[in-house]
């Protein structure tokens, strides 16, 4: 009699549980696994003491380590994502790194604000009629509907919308998701989704209606991503619904498998073209996204811009190490530069040619981490662009199942009960309390070494450490010339002046 009291009183608890873990919206995991998903809990919890003796340490798991994933998840939830008791980093004898050498007297600097603007303003060089400076350096880089649910890409866009910085729409079109107040970056692959004709080729006519149907801020062309260069993007069958069938115009249930290149042009000058025709057409600033490897594209694409008749907006540079929802490993493993390496040789090629001042560059690849981050500014770049990182703010946890459709927490599935557990409006908070703690973050950074700006950071103001013997400066690393990784004076004077006044003075992106 006993025995079935106990039973049924441990029943009701689980049935409890169950009830409160479907109805409750504070962890997806938790809506799609009632009971069982608080076990990841516990072994999140005494995971320290677990590691000690047989699992992984803080540093060891890819592609993000334990340590990066918990300081995203706590900057997310705003609780304390500071560390105790030192270092887990080997750096007696680590190589590659990263140190960042902090000024012991400085200037006067400005008081950190948020949201904190670019240095240049976009498209501005060229005279676009829509040019602007993003209120943002720190943006949400292209994933699109499809590799990534509904309710993700609209936790993504609320919080773009709350932190004020831009959401890329990736290559799959503009979906409704996409429209719920964050300012957009119109991405454009190889299949022309949401401004094509039924045989793939381009349509500009469908182009300008989706530009003048959202708040587009700008154009990206996409030529390749770091994680599968060559490769165009690929949607497995199991993630075609008939939702994304009606938007990208395509069959149901189908691996929806891009070309490799575009057929709208067939090399850079006609490529340049094309970027003239939607810019002077939408009015719009216009860029291109690649990963790096051979660099013959890139000087050929400097020495034409030199000229001054025609030039891109901007470039977005794509480390190997990027992410992707579906690609052979062989791509994501071993084809394209990584981020460091790549940028830097893109970097240096305008550089050659006096051409920095005139473009913005953008990079991405795991720059979603203050090191990594103030690393591509020291390198040159203007902004990063962010992907995984904001997937883990919305409650990704790295399961890796993102081409499978069965992403247990919602966000890269079309899994309508894994979806569900993923409630937008609660993790778009957290969407924009990391990108709020990512800029803070940069902005200390920036203080330490004395300069009012990310982007006033230098290749000399950070080096690379072989263990405890020897250490080099980016600029020795990479093989930069004087004055590279540096803005112009009048850029630099610009933004110092810009940051100085009142936050609330900075103007946002005007429509």
């Amino acid at each position: 009699m006993q025995a079935r009291r106990i039973g049924a009183v441990a029943a009701t608890a689980v049935a409890l549980v169950t009830a409160r873990d479907l109805v409750q919206k504070r962890h997806a995991l938790l809506r799609n696994f009632p009971v069982i998903g608080h076990a990841r809990y516990l072994l999140e919890t005494i995971g320290p003491e677990l590691r000690q003796y047989i699992v992984t340490s803080n540093e060891a798991e890819r592609p993000f380590s334990r340590a990066q994933r918990t300081w995203i998840y706590a900057s997310a939830k705003e609780e304390n994502n500071y560390f105790g008791f030192g270092t887990e980093v080997d750096v007696e004898h680590v190589q590659g790194h990263t140190y960042l050498k902090q000024r012991t007297f400085a200037d006067t600097l400005p008081d950190a604000q948020d949201p904190l603007p670019s240095a240049k303003v976009l498209g501005g060089p060229r005279g676009r009629a829509k040019a602007f400076r993003p209120a943002s350096v720190v943006n949400i880089s292209a994933m699109s509907f499809g590799s990534l649910s509904g309710a993700a890409i609209t936790a993504l866009n609320k919080g773009a919308a709350l932190a004020g910085t831009m959401h890329n729409t990736g290559e799959g079109g503009l979906s409704p998701y996409h429209r719920n107040g964050g300012d957009l970056v119109l991405q454009i692959g190889t299949s022309y989704f949401g401004c094509r004709n039924e045989d793939g080729s381009f349509n500009l006519d469908k182009l300008k209606d989706v530009v003048a149907s959202a708040p587009v801020k700008a154009i990206e062309i996409k030529l390749s991503q770091g994680a599968k260069p060559g490769l165009g993007g690929m949607l497995p069958g199991a993630k075609v619904t008939p939702e994304i069938a009606e938007i990208r115009g395509i069959p149901v249930g189908k691996d929806c498998a891009s070309p490799s290149r575009h057929t709208a042009f067939s090399d850079v000058d006609s490529m340049l073209d094309f970027v003239e025709l939607l810019a002077t057409e939408t009015g719009l600033p216009v860029g291109v996204k690649s990963a790096v490897g051979e660099l013959g594209f890139w000087q050929e694409l400097a020495a034409l811009m030199a000229r001054g008749d025609r030039g891109v907006d901007f470039v977005t540079i794509d480390g190997g190490e990027g992410g992707t929802g579906a690609a052979p490993r062989i791509f994501t493993d071993s084809v394209s530069l990584p981020f460091r390496m790549g940028f830097s040789r893109v970097y240096g090629t305008f550089a050659e040619l006096g051409l920095t001042d005139d473009l913005t560059f953008i990079g991405s690849g795991k720059l979603g981490l203050p090191e990594n981050a103030a690393v591509a500014f020291a390198l040159g770049a203007d902004m990063i662009n962010v992907g995984r990182e904001a997937m883990l703010s919305i409650g990704c946890i790295q399961a890796q199942k993102c081409h499978t459709d069965r992403c247990p927490t919602g966000v890269a599935t079309q899994n309508p009960w894994l979806a569900r557990g993923l409630d937008p409006t609660s993790k778009a908070t957290r969407t924009a309390a990391y990108l709020r703690t990512l800029r803070k973050e940069l902005m200390k950074v920036s203080s330490a070494i004395g300069v009012a700006h990310p982007a006033l950071i230098t290749a000399d103001d950070i080096e690379i450490m072989n263990g405890d013997y020897e250490a080099r400066t980016l600029a020795g690393v990479y093989g930069y010339k004087d004055g590279w990784g540096k803005l112009g004076p009048h850029l630099a004077e610009e933004i110092t002046a810009l940051l100085a006044i009142k936050p609330t003075s900075v103007q946002k992106p005007t429509a």
